[in-house]
C-alpha cells in the first residue's frame, strides 16, 4: 500500500487535486471558512504539505493508519489543539513542533481566524529506508531523532528563532523548476538541525492553558469584540469572568498571541479600516463608533497600528 493510500479523509475533506504518488491537494471546509492542503512527495515515505487555512476552526477525521513522525512550521497566525488532561496547547508563528500524532488532534481552533504553515510528515518504516538510499553516509539517523523529540507524550515546540526562520523562510517561495530538488536539501538540512539541537540547553516548550481557563478568555475575547467602542478594566473583566488578574493576562496572550490592551486596540483599528473603506462617515464620527472621544487621538492610534492616518487610508481604498 502507498503511503499517501493510508490517510483516510473525513468527511469535511475532499480530494481536490489528484497527482498520483507525487502531489495531492485536499480542501477542508466547514461554516467557519475554509483551508487548503497541498501535499507533495519528496522522497518515498517523506511528505511536504502546505497548508493555508482561513477558519475559526473545527473538527479533523483526518487519520493516518501508520507510525509517523511530523514536523510542523507556523508561519503566519495560530492554531489550538486540545491535548489529553483538560489542556491546550498553541502555536504561534515562527515556532516550530515535533510530534508523532499521538495526541488528539481532532479538534483544532483558529483564534486569529488563519493559519498558513508547512507539516513535513516521515512515514517512519520507508522514510528511515529512503533517505538512506538517496544519501549514503548521512549522518542522522530518523530512528534516533524520533527518539528524541517523542519520548513523551506532548508535542515539542521551539520557539521562533532566526535559524528556523532561515531554515523555512524560502521553502514558500521555491520556483517551479527547483521545488523537487529544493525541498529535498531542506528536509535534510531540518534533519541536521534537529539532531544537532541540545535539548537540555533548549527547552523551548510553550506553557499550557487548561480548557476552562481558554474558555473564559474566547469568552472574554468575544465580550471586546462584540462591544468594541466599550472601555473595560482589567479588574472589571477579571471579576466578570472570575479568572485571577495574572492568569486572565498570561492566558489571553497565550491564545491569542498579544495582551489585551493591544487586542482591542488593533480591533479597533480594524474596525475603522472597514468603516473608512465602506462608508462616508466622518472621522469624528468613526472615532467614536470605536470608543474615542477624540478624533486626534483615535489618528495617531490609528497610525501607530497600521502605519498611515486614516485620511491617507481612505484614499489608498478608493
Amino acid at each position: 500500500m502507498h503511503e499517501l493510500d493510508r490517510i483516510t479523509l473525513g468527511r469535511n475533506i475532499v480530494s481536490a487535486e489528484d497527482g498520483g504518488r507525487n502531489f495531492r491537494r485536499f480542501r477542508m471546509r466547514n461554516e467557519n471558512g475554509e483551508g487548503l492542503m497541498t501535499m507533495h512527495r519528496v522522497f518515498d515515505g517523506v511528505f511536504l504539505m502546505f497548508n493555508d487555512f482561513h477558519m475559526n476552526g473545527g473538527c479533523s477525521k483526518l487519520k493516518i493508519d501508520a507510525d509517523v513522525f511530523c514536523i510542523d512550521h507556523c508561519r503566519e497566525g495560530r492554531i489550538e489543539h486540545s491535548l489529553p488532561g483538560g489542556i491546550c496547547t498553541y502555536l504561534s508563528a515562527g515556532d516550530l513542533r515535533v510530534d508523532n500524532r499521538s495526541s488528539n488532534y481532532s479538534h483544532y481552533s483558529m483564534p486569529l481566524s488563519r493559519y498558513r504553515g508547512v507539516t513535513i510528515v516521515f512515514f517512519l518504516e520507508s522514510a528511515g529506508r529512503s533517505l538512506s538510499e538517496a544519501m549514503k553516509g548521512f549522518p542522522v539517523s530518523l530512528g534516533e531523532v524520533y527518539s528524541k523529540y517523542c519520548s513523551g507524550p506532548e508535542p515539542y515546540i521551539i520557539r521562533s528563532e532566526p535559524l528556523i526562520e532561515r531554515l523555512f523562510s524560502e521553502i514558500y517561495a521555491v520556483p517551479e523548476k527547483v521545488k523537487d530538488y529544493y525541498f529535498k536539501i531542506k528536509v535534510l538540512e531540518l534533519l541536521l538541525y534537529l539532531d544537532a539541537l541540545e535539548l537540555s540547553v533548549h527547552d523551548q516548550t510553550r506553557p499550557y492553558f487548561y480548557k476552562t481557563q481558554v474558555e473564559k478568555i474566547k469568552a472574554i475575547q468575544a465580550l471586546i469584540t462584540e462591544n468594541i467602542e466599550e472601555r473595560f478594566t482589567l479588574d472589571e473583566l477579571s471579576e466578570r469572568f472570575d479568572i485571577p488578574l495574572t492568569s486572565m493576562k498570561n492566558c489571553f496572550k497565550g491564545v491569542y498571541g498579544t495582551s489585551i490592551y493591544a487586542y482591542i486596540r488593533s480591533s479597533r483599528m480594524n474596525r475603522a479600516a472597514v468603516f473608512l473603506r465602506t462608508t462616508d462617515y466622518s472621522i469624528a464620527r468613526i472615532a467614536g463608533d470605536v470608543g474615542y472621544s477624540s478624533p486626534s487621538k483615535f489618528a495617531a492610534a490609528f497610525r501607530d497600528v497600521m502605519r498611515i492616518t486614516p485620511l491617507e487610508y481612505r484614499k489608498s481604498s478608493v
